[in-house]
């Protein structure tokens, strides 16, 4: 079969492929009906993977994709596909992991070219459409590969047969299981520390990640082996990281990553995923150090969200453009005298708290960031700054915005669930715990068929869902049914387990596949072991099954829990820093902890406790005084007495004496 000879994103529902509807290039979207195309004509695919809010992305589309003289050479050599790599993660993991194996950089936008049949041959990411940055220009590119491929073609079919073969292994391969083991956690912990830049915060070098699964790693090592360089290291990390420009100190709110090693120049996109974990690590180290900064950043960042990532229904849109006006980080950035024609008199007292810079190499207006000094102080007078933020936000929305990506992932939208609903707790924020209510509800009502989508934006839903999906959310609901209380979210995340075996489970029962099992576009089903910016499916797998057959006592979904772990660790142990979540993950599986508490709801005194102490390895059930249905069971099904307050906490299948005090609770928390 062919398709008709012209670009078909235009019905697309993400936003990217919609943003290169217009242009020249016969696009389509990843399909059966594409990849057919390419085996009828005969012809190799060009594949190009982005993210709407992607600036060199941009940048490629603008140089190469919109020029009718590139688009001809594309359309006359190749089928062209464009894929969105956050509703298709699974196929841009596939062919990232071919251009890794290839030798090369990795990064978006992604090019490779494939056989008709799909199998990656040679790529890159960024290609100019002139030669400059010591890379060919885009046509000259192109050209070359047409001419190998009419000449070389058997060399070319049989490397790419080599090379997807050799994808293939390393992605949705097995391993024989590995031993569950304490020392594995101090092992990795103990590396990602000899990483870390003392200085600055993060890893040593740019450009500069949260990477929020290292992060968690180090927490979850001083959680539990007392080692307080790791929680030191966490705690310099996040503080260094939101004074710099990488932080939005006008609206709130994280970008993807710093351009440089001291946090300052950022690449200026807003991604769900990232501004998830930030808040639930600032949560942690908020409860550890008592430090006003990180209660004030979740502030900002959930103003932020529901301010700005809100969409109809109560979802969250999943990312803000890095550009606006065509020009990056131009809605972000300040003259001085913007700055002095905003504050007038007051201009002395705003350059007080924060600093404008523009380094070398940088081409923008000034970056604001702060220095660790006047971060402290802007801490010590928050009342302050409130009003100068506000005036200097206010002049900022008379600009051009940038563009929101407004699709819903099921996925990271989890994180944000299970991130505010714990915050909620935490900060004893009822409208925070609702949003999360809210935006759950319109995912798991979008369900068709029992399935959840993976991505919908408006009425247009993208089914089936990825392992991912069904992780997130049953982590979001347990999260959720902590901190309600409310049954039904508990029910759900079985819900969610439940349609995770049946669509994704491996025929051995040792794992799971990202993609279902009725998915027929996919050139290989990935297993979703490897981090990205957030801890892989399989990580947020385990930990799902750990937290829902500790909360339930299901002790066979336990069996079944641990037997996953084992394969994935053995997995892992071939590749450690790039699984680090599932390593931690398997953290939760080794002691799983389970704290019941008995108390009285108008006027708890043992729920506060537990809120204020957050700690990833535990779950929390709350049973009201006086409670006969519904309760909780301990191990070896024993039922805790509800005639008085009263709080067990268990490790496996062991329960320290119960605890009735206060202060015996804090103590018992802050010592596990």
């Amino acid at each position: 079969m062919t398709l008709p000879a012209q670009n078909l994103l235009a019905e697309e529902a993400s936003p990217y492929l919609r943003q290169h509807s217009g242009n020249p290039v016969h696009w389509r979207a990843w399909s059966p009906a594409a990849l057919a195309e390419a085996r009828t004509l005969d012809r190799p695919i060009l594949l190009s993977v982005g993210y709407a809010a992607c600036h060199w992305c941009h940048v490629m589309a603008h140089e190469s994709f919109e020029k009718d003289d590139v688009a001809a050479v594309m359309n006359r050599l190749f089928v062209n596909i464009k894929v969105d790599r956050e509703e298709r993660p699974d196929i841009d993991q596939i062919y990232m992991a071919a251009l890794s194996s290839m030798g090369e950089q990795g990064g978006w936008p992604l090019t490779m070219f494939l056989t008709p049949d799909g199998k990656p041959f040679w790529g890159g990411t960024y290609f100019p459409r002139e030669a400059r940055y010591g890379r060919p220009g885009f046509i000259q590119v192109m050209e070359a590969v047409d001419k190998a491929w009419r000449d070389k073609r058997p060399s070319l079919n049989q490397s790419a047969d080599g090379l997807i073969t050799h994808v293939e292994a390393r992605l949705a391969g097995a391993h024989a299981k590995g031993v569950l083991d304490r020392d594995t956690l101090a092992t990795l912990a103990n590396g990602i520390d000899g990483m870390i830049d003392r200085e600055l915060g993060g890893l040593r070098g740019a450009p500069k990640f949260p990477n929020a699964p290292f992060m968690q790693t180090l927490w979850l090592s001083w959680l539990r082996d007392g080692a307080t360089s790791h929680r030191d290291a966490v705690l310099a990390s996040l503080e260094r990281m939101l004074a710099g420009g990488i932080y939005d100190h006008v609206g709130g709110g994280l970008s993807r990553y710093s351009t440089d090693a001291e946090w300052l120049v950022p690449h200026f996109e807003k991604m769900l995923y990232d501004n998830a974990q930030s808040i639930r690590l600032c949560n942690w180290a908020y409860a550890a150090s008592g430090n006003d900064l990180f209660r004030i950043r979740i502030e900002e960042t959930i103003d932020w969200l529901l301010r700005e990532m809100c969409v109809e229904g109560g979802a969250f849109a999943a990312s803000l453009d890095a550009d606006s006006d065509g020009e990056e980080g131009l809605f972000y950035t300040w003259g001085r005298e913007e700055i002095e024609a905003t504050f007038g008199n007051e201009s002395a007292l705003f350059f007080k708290y924060f600093t404008l810079s523009a380094p070398h190499g940088w081409e923008g207006r000034p970056i604001l960031h702060q220095t660790a000094a006047q971060q402290m102080q802007s801490v010590a007078d928050r009342d302050l700054l409130v009003p100068l933020k506000e005036k200097l936000l206010a002049a900022r929305k008379e600009r051009v915005r940038p563009g929101r990506d407004g699709k819903v992932l099921t996925d990271w939208n989890g994180l944000m669930i299970a991130a505010m609903a714990e915050t909620g707790r935490f900060f004893n924020r009822a409208d925070w715990i609702e949003a999360a209510e809210i935006a759950f509800a319109h995912i798991a009502n979008a369900a068709q068929d029992n399935r959840l989508p993976h991505s919908m934006l408006g009425a247009k839903k993208l089914f089936p869902a990825l392992s991912s999906d069904y992780a997130a959310m049953t982590n979001a609901a347990i999260a959720l049914f902590e901190a309600t209380g409310n049954s039904k979210y508990v029910d759900r995340a079985g819900q969610f387990a439940e349609q995770l075996d049946v669509w994704h489970q491996d025929d051995e029962k040792t794992g799971y596949y990202l993609t279902a099992s009725d998915s027929t576009d996919v050139p290989i089903r990935i297993r979703g072991d490897v981090d990205e910016a957030i801890p892989s499916a399989t990580g947020q797998i385990i930990e799902a099954l750990v937290r829902l057959s500790s909360i339930t006592g299901d002790l066979e979904l336990q069996e079944r829990a641990w037997k996953i772990a084992e394969h994935a660790a053995g997995r892992a142990a071939h590749q450690t820093y790039g699984q680090a979540g599932i390593i931690n993950a398997c953290v939760l599986m080794l002691e799983p902890l389970k704290l019941v508490i008995v108390d009285n709801p108008k006027n708890p005194s043992l729920v506060p406790v537990a809120n204020r102490n957050p700690d990833p390895r535990r779950v929390d059930i709350v049973v009201a005084i006086g409670t006969e249905m519904n309760r909780p069971t301990l191990p070896g099904g024993i039922l805790p007495p509800t005639d008085r307050p009263g709080a067990w906490l268990c490790t496996g299948q062991v329960c320290l004496p119960v605890v009735r005090e206060v202060g015996d609770l804090e103590r018992l928390l802050r010592r596990q």
